[in-house]
């Protein structure tokens, strides 16, 4: 496969209308890290955007930051943490489920995608943190979105639009994002031997108490550990974090313990990136968002059915699901949610023969699905770009 190098948005603008022109489809990547997510793209060409990197702008003061969107993710997190700032919606780092180096993915990997940690509970999705973008179109041509301010009242905000629409729309060049101050501390509160529906049970009581939870996931027997772990985890001042531990605490009974600043982080990066499944890259992983106090049904219906292994976060509303072997059961995973209050399952992992021959994401309904179609079309009328990507 040929691979085109663009260093600046104006070599993307004369890679793409090129493409346009002679109607050859361009698969779009960063550093790679998730080019087997998503429907395999069959092309000649890969526009690959690695080179467009650096941090263009970063006010601390403003909470605002600017970069090429093949900048590191980690390039970033390094200057955040010098102004001891950060993306509070927590950008996963997907890599390591696909064999690859952590730290590697970008920042346009990350917005294309909209895959968000734990705190999403609390504070959003990546698209909700986006404050601008500047991408070129599938017919070649550059476009802005948005700016440097959080609010933005002008016209339609595309770049919410561009956000998880894996390149197939227009290719990001530049993005701007919102960021705010770190939590001073954080701490998590660890309950033993709950079942998965008495832990989606604690999960949801927690996040309605007073405790401001900023993250309630659900570790099963097996994973990370011999015994089930309910973990809820609280950050911000000390005395409020250590307050609030008392109160939360106070809520359960049953064997708990907590855990301190340096042993959470490393829980709580650890069910961000999914790693307790990264081990066995043959087998099928799904990511699966659903009601939250259904999520131990949907659970329940699969794993009964099948090998299957699996964890909670987001009060339980988000499973990661790993099947035995290579074959994914996408009857039986769908079948499982339609059953239990509907959802979304996203087949994370898979062989590319299986990804080209089952839905990777949930099929839409027949209205949405045209209005996504429309959309597709005004970006990219000739589908240069990730042609394939998330529909056949």
């Amino acid at each position: 496969m040929d691979a085109l190098h663009p260093k600046t948005p104006s070599h993307v603008a004369e890679a793409v209308r090129w493409a346009a022109a002679e109607k050859t489809p361009l698969e779009v990547i960063g550093q790679g890290t998730k080019r087997a997510f998503g429907r395999p793209v069959q092309t000649t060409y890969t526009l690959d955007c690695s080179g467009l990197t650096g941090i263009t702008l970063f006010e601390p003061d403003e909470l605002v930051l600017s970069a090429r969107a093949g900048t590191p993710l980690a390039t970033i997190r390094e200057a955040l943490e010098e102004a001891n700032q950060e993306f509070q919606f927590e950008p996963a780092d997907l890599g390591p489920l696909f064999g690859k180096r952590p730290g590697r993915g970008t920042l346009g990997g990350m917005l294309s995608t909209n895959i968000s940690g734990p705190r999403r509970l609390k504070s959003g999705s990546a698209r909700d943190h986006v404050l601008g973008v500047n991408a070129v179109s599938g017919r070649g041509e550059t476009f802005k979105s948005g700016g440097r301010v959080v609010k933005n009242v002008t016209g339609y905000d595309l770049s919410k639009g561009l956000t998880g629409a894996f390149g197939t729309l227009a290719v990001l060049t530049d993005i701007t994002m919102k960021v705010l101050p770190k939590s001073e501390t954080e701490a998590t509160l660890v309950l033993h031997g709950l079942s998965d529906e008495e832990a989606c049970a604690a999960m949801a009581k927690a996040m309605g108490s007073s405790g401001e939870v900023s993250g309630a996931a659900h570790l099963p027997a097996g994973i990370e550990g011999k015994t089930a772990r309910t973990v809820l985890r609280l950050d911000g001042f000390e005395t409020s974090v250590s307050a609030r531990m008392n109160v939360l605490s106070a809520l359960f009974g049953g064997e708990q313990d907590r855990l301190d600043a340096a042993t959470s982080r490393n829980l709580w990066a650890t069910i961000r990136d999914a790693l307790p499944f990264a081990e066995n890259k043959n087998r099928v992983l799904w990511r699966i968002s659903c009601t939250p106090g259904e999520g131990y049904a949907v659970a329940r219906d699969i794993t009964s059915l099948s090998d299957a292994r699996v964890f909670f976060d987001w009060q339980g509303g988000l499973l990661w699901l790993e099947m035995p072997d290579r074959e994914p059961q996408e009857g039986l995973v769908r079948s499982a949610i339609a059953a239990n209050g509907g959802g979304h399952a996203t087949l994370i992992r898979a062989e590319a023969a299986t990804r080209a021959a089952v839905e990777v994401f949930q099929p839409q309904p027949v209205p949405l699905a045209a209005l996504t179609q429309r959309y597709r079309e005004n970006f990219d009328p000739h589908g240069v770009l990730n042609p394939g990507r998330m529909n056949a």
